[in-house]
């Protein structure tokens, strides 16, 4: 059975990985702040033992982005994956600002109340700079992180968007939704073509059907998104193990070269024959690296 609260086309999935962790989405209600109401919060948690592994998402994108690789984790460690706020299933309210300050108090509450030890951080593309601000900020919270085709050094969201005004926003916004323009993307994530296929496109898409989803990347996008990191994360005090995938389209793989470069204690490893989502495209090989690294 899936949760009441993901949209119909969950019932198209048809890869058991895929339909085996959208069974397995709960929510948790997280404060922001003691005045705020609750925000009802998506997430997975899977796994026992070791050192706690959290996964985060890239732009637009949900806890379905880690359905290969989350139980190659959990094999030997507890793991857990949320929805960040304004993204995937997690609740949007009309009345929070959508920006990477936000998001970092709300991946607090959400440690504070369901981990409460010092975690592994693994971000992916826009998640990769999630974890390192949040590491930054937070660095009690945070024992390593893991980057994998991280941004951080390139903002993701064009600049363009803090100037758009209605009705020019919704349909900007509405142009992200096209099924066409998903696929494309889909097709330019992997380096062997077969695994953008029907089932990642809908994985990919679930989380556009949820309620406030336009408004949410609306205010994200105008709040500037991710700013460039390059300066703060030499600073950062964590060991960083940056996994990248050789043949990325979407991120430069000479990104990877600016985090080694910058990060004081990082390692760089490439992950061969493989574009932007290697998490996706060799989940066994990129667990494998994480839970050694772990």
């Amino acid at each position: 059975m899936f949760p009441i609260f993901l949209p119909p086309q969950v019932h198209q999935l048809t890869e058991s990985t895929s339909i085996a962790l959208a069974q397995q989405i709960q929510v948790q209600s997280l404060n922001l702040d003691p005045a705020q109401q609750k925000i009802e919060t998506s997430y997975v948690q899977q796994g026992q033992g070791g050192t706690p592994i959290l996964l985060l998402h890239g732009f637009d994108s949900s806890v379905m982005e880690f359905r290969r690789l989350l139980p190659q984790l959990a094999r030997s460690h507890e793991t857990w994956a949320v929805d960040l706020l304004g993204f995937g299933f997690t609740e949007r309210r009309g009345d929070i600002p959508y920006s990477p300050e936000v998001i970092r108090k709300h991946l607090y509450s959400f440690w504070k109340t369901l981990i409460q030890r010092p975690v592994v951080l693994m971000g992916a593309s826009m998640g990769g700079a999630a974890a390192l601000d949040f590491a930054l900020s937070y660095p009690e919270c945070v024992e390593k992180v893991v980057l994998i085709d991280s941004a951080g050094f390139t903002n993701g969201v064009p600049l363009i968007a803090r100037y758009l005004f209605p009705p020019f926003d919704h349909l900007a916004v509405e142009f992200l939704k096209s099924p066409k323009l998903r696929q494309r993307v889909s097709e330019l994530s992997y380096v062997n073509k077969s695994l953008a296929s029907e089932d990642a496109l809908i994985c990919g898409s679930l989380h556009v059907y949820q309620q406030g989803w336009h408004q949410a990347i609306i205010k994200f996008m105008k709040s500037g998104g991710y700013p460039y990191l390059g300066d703060r994360i030499q600073q950062l005090p964590q060991s960083v193990l940056i996994l990248w995938g050789e043949k990325d389209q979407i991120l430069n793989p000479q990104e990877a070269y600016k985090f080694e470069e910058r990060l004081p204690n990082s390692k760089l490893i490439w992950v061969p024959e493989s574009g932007h989502v290697s998490h996706l495209e060799k989940p066994e090989l990129v667990a494998e690296k994480i839970i050694q690294f772990a």
